[in-house]
């Protein structure tokens, strides 16, 4: 009887890892550098409740760290628009698109994908 247990237990164990690593996998993705130049598409919505929000929708060229493009189409669930020339660094998932952003300065984005946004702008 302990040997089931015991066996039952691991399966469990293994399995909520299995889970934990898949859910890091999905939600990961590859960092793409874009810089902001518009105040984005102005979108305002009604939740569950009744209240009005807005969202600030955007589609800007992004690079990764060998230059490569690819477009980011992400929302910003702000009450007002990103900062004009701010940089941000996107986390994109070929599963979900992007995941994240975070605006990080121009010295933290790498060389090539600085130079394919200054061909950009």
């Amino acid at each position: 009887m302990k040997k089931i247990v015991i066996g039952l237990v691991t399966l469990i164990v293994i399995g909520v890892a299995s889970l934990k690593i898949a859910d890091i996998v999905v939600m990961g993705g590859d960092s793409y550098y874009v810089q902001v130049t518009t105040d984005g598409q102005k979108q305002t919505e009604r939740d569950d409740q009744g209240q009005n929000y807005v969202n600030y929708d955007y589609v800007l060229p992004g690079y990764d760290q060998n230059g490569e493009e690819k477009d980011m189409d992400f929302s910003s669930m702000k009450n007002r628009p990103l900062r004009k020339d701010a940089f941000l660094k996107i986390t994109w998932n070929k599963n979900k698109g992007v995941t994240s952003y975070e605006e990080v300065q121009k010295k933290d984005v790498p060389k090539k994908a600085q130079e394919k946004l200054q061909e950009v702008h």
